[in-house]
């Protein structure tokens, strides 16, 4: 397994914070990849995982009600997985982060195991304590918010335990 502080970790880290690879290294090359890769493993790998620490996000569409599966970079605070929305620093928020705005309740996919989650968007206080560790494990993140240009702020959302419903398996 490429180790994500490896040769080509450092690559993509360097790719991450071009401004072409915002529109076609995470969109049109990661996500569909990471598909392809968490279907083959039977949900047990992702092609993110080569890069940071990753999971499965499953929320429901706020407009269709149907599931709606997201791969994103995992970071932690206070023992909590956090997920940034950072959409590659577009102008608009990503879809799953409005999913979560509308329905918080989803599930959380990581080494084949499914564990329901209520998201919390995070305060200030916390962004600021999860910025650092954030660009730290990519360095586009700090690419992406500047490219917003003060548009919108990139939201962040801690996935905390659920519960009111019980682990699942995937």
């Amino acid at each position: 397994m490429l180790r994500p502080d490896g040769l080509l970790g450092r690559a993509a880290r360097r790719l991450g914070t071009q401004r072409w690879a915002r529109y076609v290294l995470g969109p049109k090359v990661l996500t569909p990849l990471d598909r392809l890769v968490h279907r083959l493993s039977g949900g047990r790998r992702r092609a993110a995982d080569l890069l940071f620490d990753s999971l499965m996000l499953t929320t429901t569409g706020r407009r269709s009600g149907q599931p709606r599966q997201v791969t994103l970079a995992r970071l932690e605070l206070d023992g909590v997985p956090v997920v940034i929305a950072s959409n590659f620093g577009r102008e608009h928020h990503p879809a799953w982060s409005e999913n979560l705005r509308a329905e918080p309740r989803a599930t959380v996919e990581r080494d084949g195991r499914a564990e329901p989650v209520r998201a919390r968007e995070l305060g200030e206080h916390e962004r600021q304590r999860v910025w650092p560790q954030a660009v730290a494990i990519w360095p586009g993140y700090g690419t992406y918010r500047e490219a917003t240009r003060g548009t919108r702020e990139i939201r962040m959302f801690a996935l905390e335990p659920d519960p009111e419903r019980g682990p699942t398996t995937a």
